[in-house]
C-alpha cells in the first residue's frame, strides 16, 4: 500500500515537472532555444539529433526542437481555449437546465443528447469546415464538441445541490433565482466540472494535434505539434525523428495530464 502511494507520488512529481517544463518552454520558447523556428538552412537538412540540434533538423534545415517549442504554444493555447469554451458553456447550460427543470430542462438535454450521439471530433471537423481553418477555429470547434459532456456533468451536480437546505433558505430570504444560481448553485456544482476539465485536458491536446495533423490547424510556415508530425511522415524511413520526437512530446503531455488528473480525482474521493 505504501509502495503504491510512493509510486503514485513519484509519477505525479515527474508528470508535474514535465508539464511545467513544456508549458514554460511553449509560452516562452526564446528562453529555451536560440534557433529561429522558420530559418532554413539547406546545407543542414535532415540532420540526426545531436548536441547542436536536439531533435535534429527537417527537410528545410530548420531546427525541429525549436519548432516543437514554438508549435507547443499554438497547441497548448488552443487546448486551453477549447477547455474554457467547454467549461463555461457546460456550466451555463447545465445550471440553467438543472435549476429550471421542466420543459427548459427537457429541450436543452434532448439537444445535448443529440450532440453526444455525434463523435465530437466529427462534430469539430464539421464546424471547422463551416467557419474556416486555423488555430482559433480548431479551439472553438473542439470546445463546442466537448460542451455537451460538461453540460451533463454540471446538470447532475445541480440536481443534487438544488435540494440542499441552504437553497431553500436563500429562497425564503428573498434571493432571486439568478442570484441563487450564481451564488449558490454554480459555486457548489463547479468542483466536479473542474476535475472533468483536468481529466479531459490530455485528450484535448491530442484532439488539437489530430486536427492539426489533418491540416485544419495553423498553416505553414507556422508550426503546431500535429502539423510537425504530419510533415515528417514522408521521411519515416530516412529521418524518423521528424515525426517520432514531436509525437513523443504530445503523448507524454497527454499521459502526464492523465496521471495528474487521476491523483486529483483520488484525493477528492478520499
Amino acid at each position: 500500500m505504501v509502495g503504491d502511494v510512493m509510486r503514485r507520488r513519484a509519477a505525479g512529481c515527474m508528470a508535474g515537472i514535465y508539464l511545467l517544463f513544456v508549458i514554460l518552454a511553449s509560452l516562452f520558447p526564446a528562453a529555451f532555444t536560440h534557433h529561429d523556428p522558420t530559418a532554413t538552412s539547406p546545407s543542414e537538412k535532415l540532420l540526426a539529433p545531436s548536441a547542436l540540434h536536439w531533435f535534429g533538423t527537417d527537410q528545410l534545415g530548420r531546427d525541429v526542437y525549436t519548432r516543437v517549442l514554438y508549435g507547443g504554444r499554438e497547441t497548448i493555447v488552443a487546448s486551453l481555449l477549447a477547455l474554457v469554451i467547454a467549461v463555461v458553456g457546460g456550466l451555463i447550460i447545465g445550471v440553467i437546465a438543472g435549476y429550471a427543470g421542466g420543459w427548459v430542462d427537457a429541450i436543452l438535454m434532448r439537444t445535448v443528447d443529440v450532440l453526444l450521439s455525434i463523435p465530437y471530433l466529427l462534430l469539430a471537423i464539421t464546424i471547422i469546415t463551416a467557419i474556416g481553418f486555423g488555430t482559433i477555429p480548431v479551439a472553438l470547434a473542439i470546445g463546442v464538441g466537448l460542451t455537451p459532456s460538461f453540460v451533463r456533468t454540471t446538470r447532475s451536480q445541480v440536481l443534487r445541490v438544488r435540494e440542499r437546505a441552504f437553497i431553500d433558505a436563500a429562497r425564503v430570504n428573498g434571493a432571486s433565482s439568478f442570484r441563487i444560481m450564481v451564488s449558490h448553485v454554480l459555486l457548489n456544482s463547479s468542483g466536479p466540472v473542474g476535475v472533468l476539465a483536468i481529466l479531459n485536458f490530455g485528450g484535448v491536446i491530442m484532439s488539437v494535434a489530430t486536427l492539426s495533423f489533418l491540416g485544419f490547424g495553423a498553416q505553414p510556415p507556422a508550426a503546431e505539434w500535429g502539423s510537425l508530425i504530419n510533415a515528417g511522415r514522408d521521411y519515416l524511413l530516412t529521418a524518423p525523428w521528424l515525426s517520432l520526437l514531436p509525437g513523443l512530446v504530445v503523448v507524454l503531455c497527454a499521459l502526464s495530464m492523465t496521471v495528474i488528473a487521476q491523483i486529483i480525482e483520488e484525493r477528492q474521493r478520499g
